[in-house]
């Protein structure tokens, strides 16, 4: 009961907090949520249950030492009131991720060339859901750029080094505007792409020349959405928040699986963890973690270090390309955003390996 309440003053702390900072001039928001914005993505490593943004990425923290917190409270203000359209000679090269320097927040820094911003694991030419964020909802397109081969990450972005791969139109949204909710389309990833790179989306209001840009950082290297490089361990997004349920490990051949479940302060969201471990004596190979919903719970995106290979209420879900290797006594987690409430008691997890 503690932890709830203290989650509770923590989402009404945040929410306050946000709208004293929030300007008034600015209605519309939005940035990119999948593949994540730097600036969606260093919010969510930096908050914490008490409200306060301290960031565990060092490319994030770097960011908020050089502008403070407030653009992070404002992580969807990514604008420029006056941008109609324009792409070239409008923001200026090595000033694309912030937007050039003309909107409300200082988001300068946040066009810092590093090779630690949070990044988000992809396929070539595979085709996700990508999402962007409809703080506040207008009509317009969405148009959206990659960095070409044999871009120079070493360098300041420039316009020359994108190359466009997509747009849509007035695409359909996951509910009403001020929350985590998001416009969400199909679309299919460029062949060819291994490694880091960058993808870029303006969002172009068809009823005002307010325009929002985002920077994406992406590594091709078969993933499937997971993201690292976020929370204290790098792999989990999200606030800071303390467990409320948990399960004890439910031993079947080679590994065991743990859940954790954190409220988010979110309504109708949480997060959840779940720990391997190869309870063997011999390296693992792979694993599968199972388990049942019985409260229709879904998810919110895909997991984080895992593969979702069964949709609720059956729920199931593989190792990535990276972490199925597990020595005697070695542990891994994944991570998910959940829709629904917590399960309590929590569903009994199955750990299995081929």
């Amino acid at each position: 009961m503690k932890a709830v309440k203290r989650t509770a003053i923590a989402a009404v702390l945040v929410l306050i907090t946000t709208i004293l900072i929030a300007p008034n001039p600015a209605q519309a928001h939005g940035v990119m949520m999948m593949p994540g914005g730097r600036t969606f993505l260093c919010w969510q490593d930096g908050l914490r249950e008490n409200g306060q943004i301290l960031p565990y990425n060092p490319a994030c923290a770097a960011a908020v030492a050089q502008s403070g917190s407030t653009p992070l409270y404002n992580w969807f203000a990514v604008l420029r009131s006056d941008g109609a359209g324009r792409t070239t000679g409008f923001i200026p090269d090595g000033q694309l991720c912030s937007g050039g320097t003309g909107g409300p927040y200082d988001f300068s820094a946040y066009n810092a060339v590093r090779s630690d911003w949070p990044v988000t694991h992809l396929t070539s030419g595979a085709t996700i859901q990508m999402r962007h964020s409809n703080w506040a909802k207008h009509p317009g397109s969405f148009n959206y750029y990659i960095t070409k081969n044999g871009w120079n990450p070493n360098g300041p972005l420039k316009w020359s080094d994108l190359e466009p791969f997509g747009s849509v139109t007035n695409p359909p949204d996951t509910g009403p505007a001020g929350a985590l909710n998001y416009y969400y389309w199909n679309s299919q990833l460029p062949s060819g792409k291994t490694g880091r790179h960058i993808i870029y989306t303006h969002w172009i209001r068809s009823d005002s020349n307010e325009n929002f840009y985002s920077c994406s950082d992406v590594v091709f290297d078969g993933g499937n959405g997971e993201v690292t490089g976020v929370g204290p361990g790098g792999s989990t997004p999200g606030p800071s928040v303390t467990p409320t349920v948990t399960s004890t490990p439910t031993p079947n051949g080679a590994c065991t699986a743990t859940w954790k479940a954190t409220d988010t302060g979110w309504a109708g969201h949480f997060q959840g963890e779940v720990t391997v471990k190869n309870t063997s004596t011999s390296s693992l190979n792979g694993w599968t973690v199972s388990w049942t919903y019985g409260g229709g719970q879904g998810f919110d995106g895909s997991p984080w270090n895992g593969v979702l290979s069964s949709q609720p209420p059956n729920v199931k879900v593989k190792n990535a390309s990276y972490n199925g290797q597990l020595s005697p006594n070695a542990t891994t987690t994944f991570g998910f955003n959940a829709t629904g409430s917590i399960p309590n008691p929590a569903p009994t997890l199955t750990c299995t390996s081929p």
